[in-house]
């Protein structure tokens, strides 16, 4: 006979539902303890990433930009007047001295201007010395009319003057005494305008003739003018150098203004560097520059700042102060570096990849017992081509990744092999 126990099925029912809760505590405990586990990190090969030791010491500030060799004394040769080219003597490469004759150009017109000129020029010559001779005898004239009443004057005078004394005598009446008296004043006074009228005819006649002079020279100017227009239709170089560009042809028109040829000297060179225009603010004139020709390092000096930026750069000239080295010619490509102050004591790295100065960021550190790579924040400073001042963050000696880890954004760690 089976009896009934409720009691068993209930204590029962309590272990199954024990076990179920234990079971889902623990699932519970598990999921928690795999969630508080960090993701493993990932190895990365030592070959794949670029590595530095921060330093402590003198760090220099340099800029770089890319630039070309320019000649420094360059001479564009522009046509003075309307003319026709005619022959090309010499082409571009040439040596060419400052005598040397590049082109010869043509213009009928301005021969016949010249030959007028010339024409003008005696014709008003001829007329100045007419000019001349005829007031020369007028001045003459009027001296030998002056001294005819100077004679005239004398004479009345000293009669005058005889005649006082036979006045007091009464031998002359004083009606006579008084005539003589009067003839001689008269005298005077046309003796007085006479030297009065050639003072003034000697001033009008210094007028006249330097009116002349003043034309002459006026026309003198115009014939040097059409000589020297005449004489550049045989275009000469004008310095020393090589002739590097001719953009006109043989039988081409050419109006006044138009550049012909340009002249060049090969052997004085400057460097037009192309600096960013956000590493430009801190470059001075003076400043040491050493420009990298692909076959050898020319040391320069900053000679000038361009004031304006042109897509985004900003143009430095400098002055080639070293010797050039073999095959360093006009429009080379060069690289500059330029050097803007130098750093005592400082802890300065390689330039990570995307560091910018002034700023925080974050690099790999390594330990150097475990091979880890931890991510630490750092603090950069000044910067310059390949190096850049750490402010925090880093010590002496620190190893760190300096390439690219864009692609371990999600990681703090590295594991490196």
């Amino acid at each position: 006979m089976d009896i009934s126990r409720p009691d068993l099925k209930a204590k029962k029912r309590r272990r199954q539902m024990m076990y179920v809760g234990a079971g889902i505590a623990t699932l519970i405990a598990i999921a928690f303890g795999l969630s508080a586990i960090e993701p493993a990190a990932p190895k990365v090969s030592r070959s794949q990433v670029w590595i530095d030791a921060v330093k402590r010491g003198e760090m220099k500030r340099e800029v770089r930009g890319p630039g070309t060799l320019v000649p420094k004394e360059v001479r564009w040769i522009a046509a003075e007047t309307a003319a026709r080219v005619d022959r090309l003597v010499v082409k571009p490469g040439a040596t060419v001295a400052a005598d040397t004759v590049i082109m010869e150009l043509s213009n009928p017109d301005l021969m016949d201007q010249l030959l007028a000129a010339r024409s003008a020029v005696t014709a008003a010559e001829a007329d100045h010395a007419a000019l001349r001779m005829n007031l020369e005898s007028q001045a003459l004239d009027q001296r030998a009319n002056m001294a005819g009443i100077e004679a005239d004057y004398e004479s009345a005078r000293l009669q005058a003057e005889a005649e006082a004394d036979l006045n007091k005598k009464g031998i002359i009446s004083d009606i006579n005494f008084r005539r003589s008296q009067l003839t001689a004043e008269r005298l005077k006074v046309r003796l007085d305008i006479e030297q009065e009228r050639i003072a003034k005819f000697q001033d009008t006649m210094q007028s006249q003739l330097a009116a002349g002079r003043a034309r002459i020279d006026q026309l003198r100017n115009t014939l040097a003018l059409r000589e020297r227009q005449a004489e550049a239709l045989k275009l000469k170089a004008g310095i020393d150098g090589v002739l590097q560009q001719v953009p006109v042809e043989e039988g081409q028109q050419v109006a006044p203004g138009t550049n012909l040829a340009r002249v060049a000297r090969p052997d004085v060179l400057i460097a037009e560097l192309r600096i960013a225009e956000t590493q430009a603010k801190d470059i001075l004139v003076g400043q040491k520059v050493a420009v990298d020709t692909r076959n050898g390092i020319v040391e320069g000096q900053v000679a000038r700042i361009d004031p304006a930026v042109l897509n985004g750069t900003v143009q430095v000239d400098v002055d080639l102060v070293g010797e050039l080295p073999a095959g360093a010619r006009p429009d080379l490509s060069v690289d500059g570096t330029i050097e803007i102050e130098r750093l005592a004591n400082v802890l300065y790295v390689g330039r990570p990849a995307y560091g910018q100065p002034e700023s925080d960021t974050t690099l790999f550190r390594i330990d150097p017992k475990s091979g880890v790579a931890t991510r630490v924040p750092v603090r950069l400073g000044r910067a310059s081509v390949t190096v850049i001042e750490v402010n925090r963050g880093l010590a002496e000696g620190d190893q760190v990744v300096l390439s690219d880890t864009a692609q371990w954004d999600k990681y703090d760690r590295l594991k490196l092999q």
